[in-house]
């Protein structure tokens, strides 16, 4: 009993550097993937943002919903299907998408937040305009129905619910400046132009893999740290590659735009927000 209240003991000295660092500043964090769908690591992420507001730092939570999204789908009888790896979204998967992402996904987070003794407010992109999209355009021919460009972040809502000592959760819904519509946004392009918009100390995105490997499928060959000049040497070597190129571009973009740190987390990991961020080891590659 003794040695395991000397490591607790232990364990918040060695956090303690972290919180008085990050005390008073702006954390993003985007949650997804695996994390969405095991109650285990819901309720560790939960935790996680709750001991995050309680030390006074000031995380902000972007979510995305795919899960719930495909599984309304299914129940409706209507297809999932993907263009060139983005959800291609008509006007009635439009509706879906914005019922379950600002509806059930987004306060079924808040009130497990408010249930567990933060204090937490729902926020998505047609709020004060907090997303501004135009629809997509890659240039490439390919039509991705409402899929919109975040072309401009006014961040006043997400503000004012720090100031007010709330955790914003915010569903990726973007308003639309080009035609009188709601986009479906990218949940990690979304949590990029906000952390730069609230000049972010850090941005954090979730996945569903250890971070980025040196080589593919062995994780003990995680490469913790990445300058950002180094990006586009690994993505011609090929170690970085498939999908999690537009994560790392995601992040490369937060640090141009200003934000100090960016990391690339496992979600499947319970607490990795925490190891990351109040640990010396930390738990994913953080790109700086």
């Amino acid at each position: 009993m003794i040695n395991n209240n000397l490591e607790r003991a232990q364990t918040l000295v060695e956090a303690l550097p972290y919180i008085q660092k990050f005390t008073g500043k702006v954390v993003v964090i985007k949650y997804g993937g695996n994390a969405m769908i095991s109650d285990e690591l819901f309720e560790a992420v939960i935790e996680d943002m709750i001991l995050l507001q309680l030390v006074g730092i000031h995380a902000v939570l972007v979510h995305g919903g795919g899960p719930e999204i495909n599984e309304m789908l299914d129940k409706l009888g209507m297809e999932s299907r993907f263009v060139k790896g983005l959800r291609y979204t008509d006007k009635e998967t439009m509706n879906i998408v914005q019922s379950i992402l600002c509806g059930k996904v987004n306060k079924d987070l808040v009130s497990t937040i408010v249930r567990k003794g933060g204090s937490a407010v729902g926020l998505c992109g047609l709020d004060g305009k907090l997303f501004e999209a135009k629809k997509m355009d890659r240039g490439d021919g390919e039509d991705y129905g409402y899929v919109g460009d975040i072309v401009n972040v006014n961040p006043e809502v997400v503000l004012q619910a720090i100031k007010d000592g709330h955790i914003p959760v915010v569903a990726t819904v973007a308003y639309g400046i080009d035609d009188d519509t709601a986009y479906n946004a990218n949940a990690d392009t979304a949590a990029a132009k906000l952390a730069i918009a609230l000049g972010a100390e850090k941005l954090i995105l979730l996945t569903n893999t250890r971070g980025v490997l040196k080589e593919k499928n062995k994780e003990e060959t995680l490469i913790k740290q990445i300058e950002a000049t180094e990006i586009k040497e690994l993505i011609a070597k090929g170690i970085i590659e498939g999908g999690m190129i537009p994560k790392i571009e995601c992040c490369e973009d937060a640090i141009t735009g200003g934000v100090r740190r960016t990391h690339i987390l496992d979600g499947r990991i319970p607490h990795s927000i925490l190891i990351e961020m109040l640990t010396d080891e930390g738990a994913g590659t953080m790109i700086h």
